[in-house]
């Protein structure tokens, strides 16, 4: 519980911070947890409270909070050259390095990678980019994006009229040119008698009459989340990626997969595209690419789409767009280090070993009367709160039932994240058997604590 001393560490978060993304009457009521350290999969409070990250911070941080060679990878860096950019066709070793190793770990043959400093930026130049080159190609109409309700994209505003929800209209958003298409959640929307294999038809035939709707001249791109994290970890339906990929091709509409939470192993191999199966044409990237030790983004373009882009630039001289800390020599050294812990030194490994358990923790989870599915994929996945579990009936939003679950777990001492009425986790890589049991004995208490008050 929060410290109303003038000078506690609450008060002091509460006078001079503005809260993003936070349940403020959460905060009113207990306080911003303030941390000092990590210590492995765990964070360490102002107070001494110890908690286990079962959301890897933001998904991002897979070897813990204290890796050695991070962080010894960063300070050597530091002190070699601790500074740069990427512009005037100047940039790091590391910067090169680092490019070169992710179009050789990408699905791609060949490629190019341009830098930002988060997944946000990345899908903002990616649309950017889109938008240059089809202007360049003589179809300066062909500006439309197509993603999907639920789909997170990130936070600028075009990013942010790409993320399907609600929350963005307060802002004015989307902006015109930003289409929403059905989530393709089965469980959820899925119709009466409707089966997955006509759900995922279902999902493909509103898209091709999206595009004939709006023209395919005039959409520039599809963005998709092999899974959808900030949605509530929704994998797609059955053969979704499938369905969609030959009608996009078929309408010369580029695919892009947005693998800012799933690259790099989350979902089980290094790439979400992989595991569900599809090419794109372009890959966002983030998060995972410095373990959280660095803020990095990345767009790498598939070769087709380079060579493309390259043209463009080539007839005006130049790609002007770019950011001041883009390509970081400190970044990009610590990028290649955390490639490097989970191709080559185990952790990509260590996803693969404990998913069985982890699915069978939330599968056990599950069979609470409150519980309507659970679902996911590799080391992500999330448990949907239900008033009724037959008629999949959501709890009424007024009893914040998954905020609720998360601010009990943290008396317990286990972060995990409410999102809409279902909580989700997403352990770090490195975490244990021994841990992973702890995460699932400690949100069953308070699984059963919630739902015995709002049952």
């Amino acid at each position: 519980m929060r410290d109303d001393a003038p000078n506690s560490w609450e008060s002091r978060a509460d006078d001079y911070s503005l809260y993003g993304f936070t349940d403020l009457p959460t905060i009113h009521d207990r306080g911003a947890v303030v941390l000092t350290h990590g210590e492995g999969p765990y964070v360490v409070d102002v107070h001494g409270r110890r908690y286990f990250d079962a959301n890897s911070g933001l998904w991002n941080m897979i070897a813990g909070f204290d890796h050695k060679g991070l962080a010894e990878a960063a300070k050597a860096q530091y002190d070699r050259f601790p500074g740069y950019h990427a512009f005037f066709g100047r940039m790091s070793d590391q910067t090169v390095m680092l490019s070169e190793k992710l179009v050789e770990v990408s699905p791609f043959d060949t490629g190019k990678v341009f830098y930002t400093n988060s997944g946000s930026e990345a899908n903002d130049t990616m649309v950017k980019i889109l938008w240059f080159l089809h202007a360049a190609e003589g179809k300066p109409q062909k500006r439309k994006i197509l993603t999907r309700v639920n789909a997170y994209h990130g936070v600028t505003a075009v990013s942010a009229s790409m993320t399907g929800k609600p929350y963005n209209s307060v802002f004015g958003l989307p902006l015109p040119g930003f289409l929403h298409l059905s989530c393709p959640h089965y469980w959820r929307n899925g119709k009466p008698g409707e089966t997955e294999a006509q759900f995922t038809a279902r999902m493909a035939a509103e898209l091709e009459a999206t595009i004939i709707k709006e023209g395919a001249d005039t959409i520039a791109g599809f963005f998709a989340e092999p899974v959808m994290g900030a949605g509530g970890v929704i994998p797609p339906s059955e053969c979704y990626f499938q369905a969609i990929a030959p009608i996009l091709k078929k309408y010369d509409i580029p695919l892009v997969s947005d693998e800012v939470i799933c690259g790099f192993g989350r979902t089980g191999n290094t790439w979400g595209c992989q595991t569900y199966d599809f090419m794109p044409d372009a890959i966002i990237s983030s998060k995972v690419l410095t373990a959280g030790y660095f803020p990095m983004g990345a767009v790498i373009l598939g070769g087709e789409l380079a060579a493309r882009v390259q043209a463009a630039s080539e007839a005006i001289e130049e790609f002007p767009h770019g950011f001041t800390a883009s390509g970081h020599p400190v970044g990009c050294a610590i990028a290649l280090k955390a490639i490097d812990l989970v191709m080559n030194e185990g952790l990509g490994q260590r996803v693969r070993d404990l998913t069985p358990r982890f699915e069978a923790g939330l599968a056990e989870l599950a069979k609470n009367p409150n519980i309507g599915e659970w679902r996911g994929k590799g080391l992500m996945g999330a448990l949907e709160a239900v008033q009724d579990k037959a008629t999949k009936t959501p709890f009424p939003g007024t009893l914040s039932v998954s905020e609720r679950i998360a601010n009990t777990c943290t008396d317990l001492g286990l972060i995990c994240r409410p999102l809409g009425q279902s909580v989700v986790l997403c352990p770090p890589f490195i975490t244990t058997e021994a841990q992973m049991d702890e995460m699932f004995e400690k949100l069953e208490t308070a699984l059963k604590k919630v739902f015995a008050e709002v049952a």
